[in-house]
């Protein structure tokens, strides 16, 4: 697929910001931990966070193709800022898909402007990725309307959003469990406490909590769609996105450390010569090359293949696959050629070395990943 003069505009724009705005500053907020309040504005400026967001509602909606590479380019310059719009992508994608009329005028406009970010809440303590096991649950209301209790936990975003796409049990007796699932829109109010931010080895800056829900109120005109039971086969569909968009956090990670590496090869000078010229640190950058070319075409096929309304969970689950996995190992030959440097807080490498296991672990550990790429290739008969 050709990207139109558009949206390579769109990208143009994006990677500009992130060598003006963030490579300059991202080394200090990340080893602070600090939240990069003026970047999230100019993003909101820049219309990042309307990139998934149609007219009417919006002005300038991007294909996934496009939507992709502004994602790797995000994280390209911190990995974190990928992250803070990632959630809220998904959050908008399930609006415009399953949202009723009023759900979508309600918040897609402030949504297209970033004047409301929004997460989704479906990890929890106990389950990690095993969605259907859910104790979260929103029971009827005698006055209508639903009553929360439960937790979530590592929810990105969720002190800052005003708006959570919370997966949870409408009917905990449902035969097979995934019928009784449904997705609320949640706003902050009583009953719903954001109870710490959780400590990270990577992924600085934007913060990841525990959610606890204790008789939390919400309205019945707060169901994702208005009919109770469609949350799971809604959320699969977000999952889409979201592995895609995590797949392209990981390309724009991996890019980071090859283009440091590739860069220091060639400056550095041992036994006479660029250490680029020594094969073992030319087969390093020749692999991560190698990799990384291959992940940004798994990731547009994915993306492509989103674009054309098809389903493409196998595709997504390959491109997250491949595309972190390659990335953590992009990140440790990085160190490797940097050699003492890479271990230095004082190099950008140990940052990506620290960032790439996220895309691992995130939307899905890759040994989900794996089920699921095993039970579409069984489904779909094989390969296409």
């Amino acid at each position: 697929m050709e990207l139109s003069t558009e949206e390579q505009t769109v990208i143009s724009t994006v990677r500009e910001f992130v060598e003006r705005e963030v490579r300059p500053v991202v080394r200090e907020l990340e080893h602070t931990d600090t939240y990069p309040e003026k970047l999230i504005e100019q993003m909101k400026r820049l219309g990042v966070f309307g990139l998934a967001v149609p007219e009417p509602w919006g002005e300038a909606p991007v294909s996934m193709p496009c939507y992709a590479l502004v994602t790797a380019e995000l994280a390209r310059g911190w990995m974190s800022l990928a992250g803070a719009m990632g959630g809220h992508t998904v959050v908008a994608k399930l609006l415009v898909a399953f949202g009723t009329p009023e759900q979508q005028d309600r918040w897609l406009p402030r949504m297209a402007t970033g004047e409301v970010r929004a997460t989704m809440a479906l990890t929890e303590p106990g389950g990690g990725s095993d969605l259907q096991a859910m104790t979260t649950r929103a029971r009827r209301r005698a006055g209508g309307g639903y009553v929360v209790d439960g937790a979530k936990t590592w929810i990105t975003n969720s002190r800052r959003s005003q708006l959570i796409a919370l997966l949870c049990k409408t009917d905990p007796d449902a035969s097979p469990p995934h019928r009784g699932i449904s997705i609320l829109l949640v706003e902050h109010g009583p009953g719903l406490t954001v109870s710490r931010d959780l400590p990270k080895l990577g992924y600085k800056g934007v913060e990841s909590c525990e959610l606890t829900f204790t008789g939390h109120e919400v309205a019945d005109d707060a169901l994702l769609g208005g009919v109770e039971g469609r949350g799971f086969a809604q959320m699969m569909k977000g999952l889409e996105t979201g592995r895609i968009q995590v797949a392209a956090r990981a390309l724009g990670v991996g890019r980071a450390a090859f283009d440091d590496a590739l860069r220091y090869a060639q400056e550095r000078e041992s036994f006479g010569k660029p250490i680029w010229r020594h094969q073992s640190v030319g087969n390093h950058l020749a692999d991560m090359a190698t990799k990384l070319t291959a992940a940004r075409q798994l990731i547009l096929h994915a993306a492509q293949r989103y674009e054309t309304g098809e389903r493409c969970d196998l595709e997504a689950g390959m491109a997250k696959l491949f595309a972190s996995e390659a990335a953590m190992e992009v990140a440790l030959d990085a160190v490797r050629i940097h050699g003492g440097y890479g271990y230095s807080t004082e190099f950008d490498v140990e940052r990506y070395f620290r960032d790439a296991p996220l895309m691992i672990v995130g939307e899905g550990t890759n040994e989900i990943q794996r089920n699921v790429i095993a039970a579409q290739l069984v489904a779909r008969g094989g390969l296409d």
